[in-house]
């Protein structure tokens, strides 16, 4: 009977097997009893196509990712208590000079305001897109563009609409919430922006990343759960639920419709909203970006349009362009994807920089399965930029390579101090930045992994070096 009443609470039909983790229903005891058995029908944190799981490291790595999400659920109200507090005093002492501040005569910051900057965007306040770079020089011009869109993707409203309208001199279409089914709260962000003259007409689509406060952020990012498709092979349950995963009927092609839900599910509105937007003009094309679970969330809304046929979203589908994604499915998913992207002409970079340790997640080894696939570009601290088939140490925590992560953090250390100099005032990095990487780099090799920016500052310098051209073929080889 129980179990009965679960299947009603959540169906999985849609999916020829799956593994899913429900952090929110585990007990400590039972919860330690998945190290020592390798019964998972018995555990009701655990839900199974597969009765048992023998792999002892499989079950740790379940272990450590339920644990993980419970402690994030936990303490979810302070971290977002401690984030607000630490973003009021980085736009307190933004907008106040020191004298006024031992006057006591401080301005207030406004958190919905246009000039109110989030932790993130402290450490990289860059508004300016590169001047050099226009529509003509094709996915020269869409990368740029994305990027940029990617990093203010973690503003405000009213930051994004400005910097939008008066800085860019751009359309702004809006930004939006959108509702998580499965954690019951509207927590995947995005915007839309069109780049409009007579001869060239885009719409861009910028998911937001995992914010550094955010623990439903993190909770996606730590879900290890997975649904295989039909066809397609095993995708992140996490990211999905993010997309717009309908918590009883998975992937129908037509938005059900649920009276809980505050907000939309991203997938149906941002596909219905393109679909309005696209049907004005037979020119208009797309791209999709985004950074950390943004880049993940941009790769698989095509996979889903894959799934559902949608053709007209498919052919006016330009690019994909992430920084700094985590691994989205496995091996029989990144060659379907692969297929799909190529028979359709889909641009797909995917940029990673040096050690940052979001690209590196969740594991590619014999228990998890998980695979990259299209088309990396990855730079070293130099910000020198090549396309390869693997990142190096594709795992990242590897006792082997500790010593020269945290080398090599060192040298960025240094690095920030000196780069503004060798390379030119647009590499300085800010002083956030610096504080971030002193205050971590004792236990953490790669800090940087939150901030779009260095992704963003290695792909203009790679785009410096290359042609036009040169850059949509690298695409291809």
């Amino acid at each position: 009977m129980e179990k009965q009443e679960e299947s009603r609470e959540c169906d999985k039909g849609f999916s020829c097997s799956f593994m899913l983790l429900k952090p929110e229903e585990v007990k400590l005891i039972d919860l330690f009893r998945i190290l020592f058995s390798s019964n998972l029908e018995d555990r009701k944190f655990v839900d199974s196509s597969s009765e048992t799981e023998e792999s002892f490291r499989y079950r740790w790595l379940i272990f450590i990712s339920i644990l993980a999400q419970k402690m994030l659920m936990l303490t979810s109200k302070p971290m977002a208590w401690m984030g607000s507090k630490i973003e009021m005093l980085l736009n307190l002492l933004a907008i106040n000079n020191f004298l006024v501040l031992l006057r006591g005569k401080t301005k207030k910051p406004d958190k919905d305001s246009a000039t109110f900057i989030s932790f993130i965007g402290n450490m990289d306040k860059r508004m300016k897109l590169d001047s050099k770079i226009k529509p003509e020089h094709g996915c020269h011009y869409y990368s740029a563009l994305s990027m940029m869109a990617s990093k203010a993707s973690y503003e405000n409203r009213a930051y994004i609409e400005t910097i939008v309208k008066d800085h860019w001199k751009m359309e702004y279409l809006g930004f939006f919430d959108h509702w998580n089914d499965y954690q019951e709260k509207a927590t995947t962000q995005l915007f839309f922006m069109r780049d409009k003259s007579e001869n060239h007409d885009t719409i861009v689509v910028a998911f937001r990343g995992t914010e550094p406060f955010d623990a439903d952020a993190w909770c996606s990012d730590f879900d290890l759960s997975w649904y295989e498709l039909q066809g397609m092979g095993k995708i992140h349950g996490g990211f999905m639920k993010a997309l717009g995963l309908q918590k009883n009927v998975g992937w129908p092609m037509e938005y059900k419709a649920n009276e809980t839900r505050k907000e939309p599910l991203a997938y149906y509105f941002v596909r219905d909203k393109l679909k309005a937007l696209l049907s004005e003009s037979e020119n208009t094309k797309y791209i999709l970006t985004g950074h950390s679970l943004g880049g993940a969330l941009a790769i698989l809304f095509p996979s889903i349009l894959f799934l559902h046929e949608e053709k007209l979203l498919l052919q006016r589908l330009e690019g994909v362009y992430t920084y700094g994604q985590p691994r989205v499915g496995d091996e029989k998913f990144g060659k379907y994807m692969e297929s799909k992207l190529e028979e359709h002409k889909i641009h797909y970079f995917r940029i990673v920089y040096c050690n940052d340790m979001v690209p590196r997640l969740p594991y590619d080894d014999k228990d998890l399965l998980f695979k990259h696939f299209g088309t990396c570009v990855y730079y070293n601290r130099h910000y020198q930029g090549k396309v390869v088939a693997e990142i190096p140490n594709k795992n990242y925590f590897s006792p082997l390579s500790a010593i020269p992560m945290m080398i090599n953090a060192i040298c960025e250390l240094i690095r920030s101090f000196t780069i503004c100099y060798s390379k030119g005032a647009e590499y300085k990095e800010d002083k956030h930045a610096v504080h971030l990487n002193l205050s971590l780099i004792l236990w953490l090799p790669r800090p940087k992994s939150m901030n779009p920016k260095f992704n963003i500052c290695g792909w203009q310098r790679f785009q410096r070096c290359k042609k036009p051209k040169l850059i949509c073929m690298i695409n291809f080889v």
